[in-house]
């Protein structure tokens, strides 16, 4: 998982998320795009929220992986960088 680390990107988010926090919604950048997120939303809510299968993903928060069962406790903060990867089988 990749591309989002490279350049001034990230740092760019960070700038502009600090601009936005006090707000009642949060912002996260998903796999490149901004998204307004609520407040307190947790991984497994936005992954639900998106229409994902949950068993055929990874999810990378700000550089870390978190494993599945940690999801529905991990929340994400304001100006959160994910990766959401989704496995495709085939042959």
């Amino acid at each position: 998982m990749h591309g989002l680390r490279e350049g001034g990107l990230r740092e760019e988010w960070i700038a502009v998320s600090k601009q936005i926090e006090g707000n009642s919604e949060s912002w996260a950048l998903v796999n490149g795009e901004r998204r307004t997120v609520p407040s307190g939303v947790t991984l497994m809510d936005l992954v639900l929220s998106l229409g994902l299968e949950p068993d055929r993903l990874a999810v990378e928060l700000d550089r870390e992986i978190v494993k599945r069962e940690r999801w529905p406790a991990t929340s994400v903060p304001s100006g959160a960088v994910l990766e959401i990867v989704q496995f495709v089988g085939g042959g």
